[in-house]
Order: structure tokens, then C-alpha cells, then sequence
């Protein structure tokens, strides 16, 4: 079975950023992102051979969630210069690399990587997502699964319907309902506050969803719970809204054209240009004797290596 296979751009450069120190060509451009973005995407092509590559990336203006709630993600920090200036520089490689890139304003990467999942979820190919985002296994289904890195980008955990149950307590269609409750505080909303996850966990499981939990209130015996539910109501409504990745966005690509054919020598020289000579190597498997010497010391220092 051929695979598609799903990046989670942004999810990608957030790990690589914190996963390796800030190194700078001569110039002093940092470069640490797009560094571990390609380090990171040449161990899951090593790992999986995927057919098809698609990456998907945010885009910094609002989405419908933020329409919906003001306060949406306010809480996380202003992307540092050092970060913001090499996303366009991760997008430029993609482009030399012929790699296809999705974004769409208004909506997210998990957005777009859920429309996509679930065009394909029941074609003829395997459909793997790599992302270190945990909503994103709420899209796991029989034919699509999740790769996430581990301990920085070393190592990759894949979640299929079993892994996420065993992993969450609660199958993946679930998540939504289960974060609706018990709130998600990277995404800045507080679900029902004053319901942690055990019992968000154990209310989920029962009811099946917080529709049905709404609707037969008078089955939760707990008179505390079914107060802060009852208090709680708009705001858990609204986190199942927040949480819930959208899988029919209209999206303008060819799946043909994402065919991956292996970098090619316009990524070499782009990342040559950015001094990355150890990168290089990997992805294009130089082997180092034959590196000559004299040319080896005229590099900078080698940039750390993520395996």
C-alpha cells in the first residue's frame, strides 16, 4: 500500500527550534529551523517511503476560531525573530525541493491536513500524519495514522485507533468531546472548569458525546458535576467548536503533483548557500571520506546532529 504522507509544517519547526541550539551562517542568518525541519523530514521519508509528501502550514493571519473566541491561543508567546525569519526560508527549500505546501488563511494546518486525511481515508493509500500536536490523533481512523516525534525529533511513536485508546482512554472520534470538557489550556479555553480529565474521561465513555451528556443531565447522579456542567454549558459548547479540526475545506492541489521523487540538486544549493554542508550529507548521502580534508576545515563548525 502506497503512502500519503502528511506534515504538520508548523508542529515541525516548533520541535526543531526547541530541539537545537540557534546556529547562524557567516552572515549570521539563523538557520537551526530549516536545519531540523530537513532532518526531521528526511527521517520520516527514510522511515515510511512515502509515495506522496504534502506539508501544511498556519499562516499569521486569523482563523474562524479566533472569530469565535478572542481569547483563542492569546496565551502563547510571540514567535521569537530568530524562528519567524526562517519559516519563509523552510518554504523557499520546499519550493527548490519541488515539495507541495499548503496553506489557507482562516484556517490552521490541522485543517487542512483533516480535509486531506479525510479525502483519502478510504482510497487505496495509507495515510500518515506526522505532527506532535495531540489534536491531531482525533482524525485517526482504519487507514489513517499519526507519527509523533518523540524526545526532540529522534524518535517517532505511530498511533492507530488502539494506540490513541490505550494512550487517551477514549477512542479518537471522542477527543473532541473529551476536550470540549475538559478544556485545552495550550488553546487558552477552560471547557468546564472544575472537571479534570479522569472524569471528563469517565463522562465522555458513558454519554459518547457532550450532546447526549447535555441532554440527559438527570442521569448524572453527582450533584456537583451536573451543577458545573449545567453552569458550563456555552462554554463546553464552544470548546467542542474550538477543538474540532475541519475535514471538508475546499482545497486546490494535484495529488500527482506531490509525487516524491527524492531531493534533487536545487535543494542541495539552496542549503549549500545556507552553509549546511552536514545537512547536505545526510540527505544526499555523501559519505565522509570523500570530503576532503583541506575543504573540510574551511568549513564553520559542523552544525549538531539530531540522531
Amino acid at each position: 500500500m502506497a503512502t500519503l504522507l502528511l506534515i504538520d509544517g508548523n508542529a515541525v519547526m516548533h520541535r526543531a527550534y526547541h530541539a537545537l541550539p540557534i546556529f547562524k551562517t557567516k552572515k549570521g542568518i539563523p538557520t537551526n529551523v530549516v536545519f531540523g525541519f530537513f532532518s526531521m523530514l528526511h527521517k520520516a521519508i527514510n522511515d515510511f517511503s512515502p509515495r506522496y509528501l504534502i506539508v501544511c502550514f498556519d499562516t499569521p493571519k486569523p482563523t474562524f476560531r479566533n472569530k469565535l473566541f478572542a481569547k483563542y491561543q492569546a496565551q502563547r508567546p510571540k514567535i521569537v525573530d530568530e524562528f519567524k525569519i526562517q519559516i519563509p526560508k523552510v518554504k523557499e527549500a520546499l519550493d527548490k525541493a519541488g515539495i507541495t505546501h499548503l496553506e489557507k488563511d482562516g484556517f490552521e494546518a490541522d485543517d487542512i491536513i483533516g480535509s486531506i486525511a479525510k479525502k483519502y481515508q478510504n482510497s487505496p493509500l495509507k495515510v500518515l500524519i506526522l505532527s506532535g500536536d495531540k489534536d491531531i490523533l482525533q482524525l485517526v481512523e482504519k487507514n489513517v495514522y499519526v507519527a509523533a516525534p518523540q524526545n526532540g525529533l529522534s524518535k517517532l511513536i505511530i498511533f492507530d485507533k488502539k494506540e490513541v485508546e490505550k494512550k487517551l482512554g477514549i477512542t479518537p472520534k471522542k477527543i473532541v468531546d473529551y476536550k470540549a470538557l475538559a478544556g485545552d489550556p495550550s488553546d487558552n479555553y477552560i471547557g468546564a472548569k472544575g472537571i479534570g480529565p479522569k472524569t471528563a474521561t469517565l463522562l465522555i465513555n458513558q454519554f459518547g458525546s457532550i450532546e447526549n451528556l447535555f441532554n440527559n443531565l438527570n442521569q448524572v447522579k453527582n450533584q456537583k458535576i451536573k451543577s458545573i456542567l449545567e453552569k458550563n454549558k456555552n462554554s463546553v459548547l464552544l470548546g467542542k467548536q474550538l477543538a474540532k479540526i475541519i475535514t471538508d475545506l475546499p482545497l486546490d492541489f494535484d495529488l500527482k503533483k506531490s509525487q516524491f521523487k527524492g531531493f534533487n540538486n536545487n535543494l542541495r544549493t539552496y542549503l549549500l548557500n545556507l552553509e549546511m554542508k552536514t545537512l547536505v550529507n545526510r540527505l544526499f548521502k555523501v559519505k565522509k571520506e570523500v570530503i576532503n580534508n583541506k575543504d573540510k576545515n574551511k568549513e564553520n563548525p559542523p552544525q549538531p546532529s539530531l540522531f
